[in-house]
């Protein structure tokens, strides 16, 4: 499988493995029981291998100080399309941000391009045996995003055959500025990919070019949550447009 460079976008500082495994968990409360950063990734890894996604690249990155953790994991499934890849996000927080949880993800090879279409939550918040249940809620976790993985590629294949004129596109980034899909100030930037793309395999007048302009985009300004957060809103516009429930 090719490796895709994994940049984790705006917004976090890539780090390594071990200065992962040296961030310093905070103490339980008797509400709130954080979770340490490297436990999550250890399971995740060890789950995805059991299921048969052998891990070929991965990275990591920490913010605000170390209290939140954001990592991606490219795998190989053994049948990958020849053009993207599966990713499996991370992300965990020290400081009550957000809940431990991972993402279905697909990163384009030419590109480098990343979206996000699913997400998994490991629970609504730390809780107090989320340690202890930690082995069985990731090997659940992990069975969704296989489940997933099968509907990224009816829905990829979708987006390659689905052609668009330009009044459709035009039609298409409003809906995406009105449901956060995009900023206002990134409009021009993302017609400007449609009409002349950084790359000729999205010079064919599809789907599959809109959204590329789009994520082509997403990673010039989006720190890592907004990528996560606009690229599911995008997979949901451009899923309807080519008329598909997934």
């Amino acid at each position: 499988m090719k490796k895709l460079n994994l940049i984790l976008h705006c917004g976090a500082s890539v780090t390594t493995l071990d200065d992962v495994a040296e961030v310093v968990t905070p103490d339980a409360t008797n509400s709130w029981h954080p979770l340490p950063h490297y436990a999550l990734i250890s399971e995740t890894r060890e789950h995805l291998q059991r299921t048969g996604l052998n891990v070929v690249q991965e990275s990591h990155a920490l913010t605000k100080d170390g209290d939140r953790y954001f990592g991606m994991m490219q795998v190989q499934n053994g049948h990958s399309a020849e053009d993207y890849s599966l990713i499996v996000g991370l992300r965990n927080s020290h400081d009550q941000s957000c809940a431990a949880g991972l993402a279905l993800g697909a990163g384009v090879f030419v590109c480098d391009n990343l979206s996000f279409s699913g997400e998994v939550t490991l629970g609504r918040r730390h809780t107090r045996f989320i340690s202890r249940d930690l082995p069985g809620v990731v090997a659940r976790a992990v069975g969704q995003l296989t489940e997933h993985r099968t509907a990224q590629d009816t829905r990829f294949l979708t987006y390659k055959t689905r052609e668009m004129d330009d009044s459709e596109v035009n039609d298409t980034i409003i809906q995406a500025l009105d449901s956060r899909a995009i900023c206002a100030s990134k409009i021009p930037a993302v017609l400007s990919e449609w009409r002349r793309p950084s790359h000729e395999e999205f010079e064919a007048r599809t789907a599959w070019s809109l959204f590329n302009a789009f994520t082509e985009v997403y990673k010039t300004h989006n720190t890592v949550s907004t990528t996560l957060q606009r690229s599911q809103k995008l997979h949901g516009l451009i899923d309807g447009v080519c008329g598909l429930v997934i």
